[in-house]
């Protein structure tokens, strides 16, 4: 599914304009993205939890060269499926 699918579907199933579930899924986006940005968590129980989590530096190879590399830390967005949704697919 993509984004306009989605807000298709969040059109049809919660009774609003196109405009209007477009504007509610920017807001839910930007609201999730802030808080990650802020270095916070966001946990929709029984949904879905996301954390903002340090990968540590480490040292890797070039595989053109196979010379030895630094690879800096980095930021990543850790998620994990709520019970609500994993027993859905059971």
């Amino acid at each position: 599914m993509n984004k306009k699918q989605l807000i298709e579907k969040m059109a049809q199933k919660a009774s609003l304009s196109k405009a209007d579930a477009e504007r509610a899924l920017d807001a839910f986006v930007g609201a999730i993205s802030e808080e990650l940005a802020a270095g916070g968590d966001v946990q929709l129980t029984g949904v879905l939890s996301l954390k903002v989590d340090v990968r540590p530096a480490r040292e890797g190879r070039n595989p053109k060269t196979g010379e030895k590399i630094k690879i800096p830390a980095k930021k990543i967005i850790k998620c994990k499926a709520g019970k609500q949704l994993t027993d859905l697919l059971q």
